[in-house]
């Protein structure tokens, strides 16, 4: 498994209540079939809690109102843990593009 990958399925696992999958070893194909079964549990039982966790992601509302359409070509779950899944590869990248390097010796530079 990527690095990339590992950390998405951390992020992942964890907001989704999905604790197993930031452990395992997973392709990013696996990683998108679970998170689809787990957001079809979502849209069928807690549907309040995902548009609340999808809102939280900064998740594009129109987005996702797409993928809820009954015309949809895709079926919703499949969709939004695309936008999901890219969401939070996105969130991966960015952390690890703009990583600020450890503060040595903070204390130091506050002595007067």
């Amino acid at each position: 498994m990527k690095k990339e990958t590992k950390e998405t399925a951390k992020l992942i696992a964890r907001d989704f209540e999905m604790e197993k999958v930031g452990q395992e070893e997973l392709t990013e194909e696996a990683l998108l079939r679970l998170l689809e079964s787990q957001v079809a549990h979502y849209i069928e039982h807690r549907l309040e809690f995902l548009l609340s966790s999808l809102y939280r992601l900064d998740i594009s509302e129109k987005a996702v109102r797409e993928a809820l359409l009954p015309s949809s070509e895709v079926p919703a779950n499949v969709a939004i843990a695309k936008l999901i899944l890219d969401r939070q590869k996105k969130r991966v990248f960015t952390k690890q593009f703009y990583k600020q390097p450890k503060i040595e010796d903070l204390e130091e530079g506050l002595e007067y």
